[in-house]
């Protein structure tokens, strides 16, 4: 069980509530209020067992109507977590940071991607802190670039494979800045009528690369293949 906790001029409300139903009633995704709290009652005080008295309630919010008010509260408040469960989702937001990470780079000497768990050794090397609050992609970003700068883990984004195919014409054009943004040039295929190029790009180039098609008004067409980096036997 989780607490919600609302400030009303000098005085604090709280109510029980489930702590994986929370976030999905706020969201509008659960709709029930039964499903939400553990009792639609309102406390002072939640771990002295006191309930806030119908005058309090009258003073504070205009209304005793305990159904008005558990929402008001579960709306508006702000959500206690425990210790325990705190450090539960610290982990779990950890590991799904690593887990990303894991993904999105590898080992520069093989172009393998690292484990999880060699990943997480390093986010503690470096320090890294978990935000709650931040979004896991903005984390996963700032998490590489601190372990590119400071861990002793050698460590770069997974390499992009992506083909692009657009008239010969169109092609003899923009060779020279399609294949700027590349580290490798796998095919390279200039016939009479069309440019088929296969390229190896940092992602941080795609946009560039969807810009330069978009440009030819439909006539030219990108396709991610995969990451470069695979575990390969």
């Amino acid at each position: 069980m989780a607490i919600v906790r609302l400030k009303k001029g000098t005085k604090r409300f709280e109510v029980t509530c489930y702590n994986n139903k929370i976030q999905d009633w706020r969201s509008g995704v659960e709709q029930d209020l039964g499903e939400v709290v553990g009792l639609l009652s309102v406390y002072t005080s939640v771990s002295k067992a006191q309930l806030a008295s119908s005058k309090e309630l009258k003073d504070n919010f205009g209304t005793t109507d305990q159904d008005w008010i558990v929402r008001e509260i579960l709306k508006k408040g702000e959500i206690q977590v425990g210790d325990q469960e705190r450090a539960r989702h610290f982990s779990s937001l950890r590991q799904q940071i690593a887990s990303q990470i894991s993904e999105k780079t590898v080992d520069p000497s093989s172009n393998r991607p690292y484990t999880t768990g060699l990943i997480e050794k390093a986010m503690v090397e470096v320090g890294f802190s978990i935000k709650p609050e931040k979004p896991v992609k903005v984390q996963v970003l700032d998490c590489i670039r601190l372990l590119q700068a400071s861990s002793t883990l050698p460590i770069q984004r997974a390499r992009m494979r992506v083909r692009i195919t657009l008239p010969a014409e169109d092609g003899a054009k923009l060779i020279g800045r399609i294949t700027s943004t590349a580290e490798a040039v796998e095919e390279d295929d200039l016939g009479e009528k069309t440019w088929t190029v296969t390229i190896l790009i940092d992602p941080s180039q795609f946009r560039v690369l969807l810009d330069l098609v978009q440009k030819t008004d439909g006539r030219a067409r990108l396709e991610t293949l995969a990451l470069a980096a695979t575990r390969e036997s």
